[in-house]
């Protein structure tokens, strides 16, 4: 192997004519199973993108490279768009900055894009972003707008020596990655669920229903949101159209499908939880509506025969009913009392209290 140099210590190499790789290039690397990774030289990444072979003496090595690109820049797509090496679709799915997710293959390249939670936000609202990728048995070329925790996962594994034997692992242990942190989001949200449950236990009717009210707010719509993003990966892995190389067969279609799928399966069961607290709450505000209405209704219905007798001794006509004692607004008070009292000995009598 030869002792090649590092790719941030050679001069930006130009293809003959035009701007081939100029900049955007993150790293450059290649893998050999149970070694430590080697940076390749710009050279080296020039002349596999435009003639789709490595130099000679990294043809004899029983390894793969590694090209990361960052295409945040107009011109390092421009580049990207310009490899001659890549089929046209390819080379567009690459350079794509739609966040939709996709899986093809053509021919023996296995191209598309996958997500995965940027470095952009704080952990509590992590930001899911894409990540692009094009697949031979001898490369991987990943691209990205934004930093990719995961991908840094991955690189730092291999700089370890930790190198598979072929590149669709690496895509394989992204995936993995991304997975790994959903359900530690889900495990944050499952706490919250937690404190909701718990609220309902001990429910405190004066303030209590709107803290829980909250905290089901906030684990539905993550929730939600998260679907969103793994629902499109599972049907991606479960389409029965989708035919991939015999070399990316097990590590992309049957290894990343299951553990998408037990991660979505895990999302739907969190969903489930949440809505079924969400149904106990509105049970809960709805039985607490019915006690203050019911309060209201009994007072009013307490309140109506003295209304009755106030509005007749207030009628300004002749000859009205103690109108004449000293005493006798003591004894229209009395009568009100009687009235409400035996209005509830009615209602008593009647169980309608």
């Amino acid at each position: 192997m030869p002792n090649l140099p590092s790719a941030g210590a050679l001069p930006d190499l130009l293809s003959e004519g035009g701007t081939l790789l100029r900049d955007g290039l993150v790293w450059a690397i290649f893998c050999r199973p149970g070694k430590e990774p080697v940076e390749l030289g710009r050279d080296v990444v020039t002349q596999r993108l435009t003639t789709g072979s490595f130099p000679p003496e990294l043809m004899q090595e029983d390894g793969w490279a590694w090209f990361h690109f960052d295409i945040v820049h107009t011109l390092s797509r421009a580049q990207i768009e310009s490899i001659p090496s890549l089929p046209e679709e390819v080379r567009q799915v690459l350079t794509n900055l739609e966040r939709s997710t996709r899986l093809e293959s053509e021919g023996d390249i296995v191209f598309g894009a996958l997500p995965a939670f940027d470095d952009t936000s704080t952990d509590d609202e992590r930001n899911v972003s894409t990540w692009r990728f094009a697949l031979e048995p001898d490369l991987l070329l990943t691209t990205r707008r934004h930093p990719i925790p995961a991908l840094g996962v991955v690189y730092h594994e291999l700089q370890r020596g930790l190198v598979p034997r072929s590149p669709a692992k690496v895509v394989d242990r992204a995936l993995l990655e991304f997975a790994d942190t959903l359900r530690r989001d889900f495990a944050r949200l499952d706490d919250q669920l937690d404190r909701a449950e718990d609220v309902l236990l001990m429910l405190d009717r004066d303030t209590d229903l709107g803290r829980m009210s909250g905290l089901l707010g906030v684990a539905r719509r993550r929730s939600t949101e998260l679907r969103r993003v793994l629902a499109p990966v599972d049907r991606i892995f479960r389409d029965e159209e989708l035919e991939l190389p015999e070399w990316a067969e097990d590590d992309l279609r049957d290894r990343s499908q299951r553990q998408v799928h037990a991660a979505l399966d895990d999302l739907l069961a969190l969903q489930d939880r949440a809505r079924s607290l969400q149904d106990e709450l509105t049970s809960n505000q709805a039985e607490e509506t019915n006690r203050r209405l019911y309060i209201v209704s009994v007072g009013t219905t307490l309140m109506l025969p003295a209304t009755f007798v106030t509005g007749f001794f207030g009628m300004n006509t002749g000859g009205m009913f103690l109108s004449g004692g000293a005493w006798d607004t003591v004894i229209a008070g009395i009568l009100c009392f009687g009235i409400m009292l035996g209005t509830w000995f009615v209602l008593k009598l009647t169980k309608l209290l």
